[in-house]
């Protein structure tokens, strides 16, 4: 599975991390930056007095491979 981490500094200096499972692959940096900062304008996630998502970090994707050890069958 493929996500899109955008990593961001809360308002108290702490790191957050705004996992997106379904982002479209291959995004522009010009087009990651503009929605960091739109994320980062509206304020809108606020957590004890925290901004999380207040100053806009860096972008990766990270691709997870499950290596399945044991599966049952469904009932």
């Amino acid at each position: 599975m493929k996500t899109l981490n955008l990593t961001f500094k809360g308002s108290l200096g702490k790191t957050h991390t705004l996992k997106l499972n379904y982002a479209s692959d291959g995004l522009s940096k010009e087009l990651v930056q503009a929605s960091m900062d739109k994320i980062a304008a509206t304020k809108l996630f606020i957590k004890e007095g925290e901004i999380l998502y207040a100053i806009p970090v860096s972008a990766k994707y990270v691709t997870t491979t499950e290596n399945v050890v044991l599966a049952k069958p469904a009932a």
